[in-house]
């Protein structure tokens, strides 16, 4: 037996499939919105304003900076010309990189090689933002990708 397809059964399916189709994106919206770490900057064109100078005052310093994760332990290097060095640290911020539930501010000791803190880690992608003070008082400020290892 074969039935006919009237104007209400289009029009059921037309609404059925468009609900799912925007009940998923205003999930998935949500969802962004809840896990958003925040801004970098408050006003992206002042900071943009100094940028190039900030650069290349950063540059001048010659430091190569990493950060590992072994368990619980953070290790950050800060490297110039060859030596570990311990700069002030202003400010350090363990996350991860896409929400800031899990952020920790480490306290960093160094031990003549490299900055090592206690944190609580695990698998996954975290992030280092690091603010430290060189010896002359420039400012360095990054987001270091943090490695991690078994």
């Amino acid at each position: 037996m074969i039935t006919e397809i009237k104007g209400w059964h289009v029009a059921s399916i037309f609404v059925f499939a468009f609900s799912i189709i925007v009940s998923v994106n205003l999930l998935l919206a949500y969802n962004a919105v809840r896990t958003f770490p925040g801004l970098e900057v408050k006003n992206s064109y002042v900071a943009s304003q100094s940028f190039d100078e900030d650069r290349a005052t950063q540059l001048a310093l010659n430091w190569d900076v990493s950060a590992t994760l072994q368990g619980n332990d953070l290790t950050l290097n800060i490297v110039k010309d060859g030596t570990p060095i311990a700069p002030e640290i202003e400010t350090a911020i363990f996350g991860r990189a896409t929400s800031v539930q899990q952020d920790q501010s480490p306290e960093f000791t160094f031990d003549g090689t490299a900055l090592r803190a206690t944190v609580n880690g695990g698998e996954g992608n975290w992030n280092l933002r690091l603010r430290a003070r060189g010896a002359d008082g420039t400012l360095f400020q990054q987001r270091v990708i943090v490695r991690s290892l078994p």
